[in-house]
């Protein structure tokens, strides 16, 4: 079922609304019309005691004052473009800078601090839209962008995004969720495993340096589940210059999970699935207990963990990379699958 309730006011006077989705099993999922964000999770331990396993925030002052994302859709383009520019038939589009004045970040934050629209269209499923003009931070094209969030019997947060423009155009969704499987303390005692045999190391502006990597050898290689915390601090460059993990993973093919996060304390699990060829694992490096989060605690590095699923970062200045540019009036679609279970 689907519950209504008002969330709160943002500070230019735009009302939020809050829709609670449940399942049989007591699940709950709570999503706010502010940046389509998936704002709490509630999903039950190996015990029955269920606790919130998102990070972020409880009012839309939180969201508005302190936001990194937690919980929110992001786009035009999830992640980052190099120097704000890409270049499309010979025409070069200069992006909004809005992140230390020289790379374009998840598209300027454009979709994550929009109000969406809301339908209810079913008694588990609820639908957002957000129509983006043409020259929104510098991106062509009006784009009709919709994200559907269902709550299946199984445990399962299924997440359906499209998009379609009326001119050619870079488009790359994901949500930008941090998870904490135990709901409090840190995620380095986690155990984390990503299907993937390579990752894209990137330069000092988090740009990729264009290396297929193996992970293999690596402190990046999660093929097998270990915990998170275990190389997180290891000697490595890539390491250093993120504090930790914050890198896009080149997903192997297949049918099965793309990541498998546990927690050992609660027995919590949850799986990932999805049809994007990569995935950025981050981890809070850059949250320095500054910001408060819900209840008033502060946001502290290692507090939760991301799993966006993604086309890989500065696609559309890397032709060698997997393409995300769509024609005008061609659908951009994704499917992102969150399944929670205990293990």
């Amino acid at each position: 079922m689907i519950v209504k309730k008002e969330f709160g006011t943002t500070s230019d006077g735009r009302k939020v609304d809050l829709f609670t989705l449940s399942n049989s099993n007591d699940m709950r999922v709570d999503i706010i019309t502010y940046g389509a964000a998936v704002n709490s999770i509630f999903v039950a331990d190996k015990n029955g005691e269920f606790a919130d396993v998102l990070k972020g925030f409880d009012t839309i002052e939180g969201h508005e004052k302190y936001s990194n994302y937690q919980g929110l859709t992001v786009g035009r383009y999830a992640n980052r473009i190099a120097q704000g520019k890409f270049t499309l038939d010979g025409v070069e589009y200069d992006l909004v800078k809005n992140e230390k004045g020289i790379t374009c970040l998840h598209g300027g934050g454009e979709l994550s601090h929009a109000v969406w629209k809301a339908l209810i269209t079913d008694d588990n499923c609820l639908e957002m839209t957000y129509t983006s003009p043409d020259g929104a931070e510098g991106f062509p094209g009006k784009v009709d962008f919709k994200v559907t969030f269902t709550l299946h019997e199984d445990n399962s947060l299924e997440i359906n995004y499209s998009a379609v423009s009326d001119k050619k155009t870079v488009i790359n969704m994901t949500n930008h969720a941090y998870f904490n499987l135990a709901g409090k303390g840190d995620i380095l005692s986690h155990e984390l495993m990503i299907n993937a045999d390579a990752y894209t190391p990137t330069d000092s502006a988090s740009i990729p340096t264009g290396e297929i990597r193996p992970v293999e050898g690596t402190p990046f290689d999660f093929r097998q589940a270990k915990p998170i915390g275990r190389d997180i601090g290891a000697d490595d460059d890539q390491l250093r210059q993120c504090r930790g993990y914050d890198y896009n993973f080149c997903l192997n093919e297949g049918d099965g999970p793309a990541a498998v996060a546990c927690d050992p304390s609660s027995g919590r699990m949850m799986e990932v699935f999805t049809d994007l060829p990569g995935v950025q694992l981050y981890c809070a490096n850059f949250l320095d207990g500054t910001r408060p989060g819900k209840g008033g605690e502060m946001l502290t590095q290692y507090c939760g963990f991301c799993l966006e699923t993604q086309y890989y970062p500065n696609t559309p200045n890397m032709p060698e990379f997997p393409q995300c540019t769509f024609d005008a009036g061609e659908k951009f679609e994704s499917t992102t699958i969150f399944r929670f279970s205990v293990k």
